[in-house]
C-alpha cells in the first residue's frame, strides 16, 4: 500500500495526517487528493466511535480499499462534555471554527481557572474490505483558555492549553502539537498496523 487513505476534506486534517505519518517513513492522501465525485458523509452516530466507523466503512466500501477515518473533538468538564462529537458544527450547521469558539468562550465566560479543565479525543477507525472495522482513541489533556491567542492549526487549537504548556495550541510550532496530540496519541497506537501496511 503505497499510501493509507484518510477519509476526510478537511483541509488542516489531511494536512495534520501527513505530517504525522512521515515519522513512520510513509504517505497518507485524503479524499482531497481523490479524483471522482467522493460524497460527502453525514455524521449521524452519537459516539466519536459511531461517526469514525461510518465515515471509514462507507470510503472503504465504496473503493473497495484500506481506509483510515477518525472523528475528533473537544470535551469541557464544566460544559458537561460540550462541544463532544458536535464540535465541528457547535454553532450550528456549517458554522465556522470561529463562530464554534466564540461560542465556547460565550459558555464559558463565567467559569474560573480551576473549572476550565478540557481535552481533546481522536477515535481513528480502520476499515479494511471484508474484516472488522477496529478503532484506536488518543487523548490531549488540558484547559480552556480566557483569550484566543495563536494562527497556527485549526478547529479549537487557539483556545485550547495543553497540560504542561502555558500557550494555546495554536500558538505550538506543527512539530510541538505533533508531539503531543490526540491524533499523534491515537496513531501511535496504530504504529504497528502502520508499518505493516505494505
Amino acid at each position: 500500500m503505497e499510501h493509507v487513505l484518510v477519509a476526510t476534506k478537511n483541509k488542516g486534517k489531511a494536512i495534520e495526517f501527513q505530517q504525522l505519518f512521515q515519522k513512520y517513513g510513509r504517505k497518507s492522501k485524503s479524499l482531497l487528493d481523490i479524483d471522482g465525485n467522493i460524497p460527502d458523509i453525514e455524521e449521524t452516530g452519537e459516539t466519536f466511535e459511531e461517526n469514525a466507523k461510518i465515515k471509514a466503512e462507507t470510503i472503504s466500501n465504496l473503493l473497495q480499499t484500506t481506509v483510515l477515518a477518525d472523528d475528533s473533538g473537544l470535551i469541557i468538564d464544566a460544559l458537561n462534555g460540550s462541544p463532544g462529537v458536535f464540535s465541528a458544527r457547535y454553532a450550528g450547521e456549517n458554522s465556522t471554527d470561529q463562530a464554534n469558539i466564540d461560542k465556547v468562550m460565550n459558555e464559558m465566560i463565567h467559569i474560573p481557572e480551576n473549572e476550565r479543565s478540557a481535552r481533546f479525543i481522536c477515535v481513528i477507525a480502520v476499515a479494511v474490505p471484508g474484516k472488522d472495522t477496529f478503532f484506536r482513541t488518543g487523548v490531549c489533556e488540558g484547559r480552556i483558555a480566557f483569550k484566543q491567542s495563536g494562527a497556527n492549526g485549526f478547529g479549537y487549537d487557539p483556545i485550547f492549553i495543553p497540560q504542561d504548556f502555558e500557550r494555546t495550541m495554536a500558538e505550538l510550532t506543527s512539530e510541538e502539537k505533533n508531539k503531543i496530540s490526540h491524533r499523534t496519541n491515537a496513531l501511535n497506537k496504530l504504529e504497528k498496523w502502520i508499518s505493516n501496511q505494505r
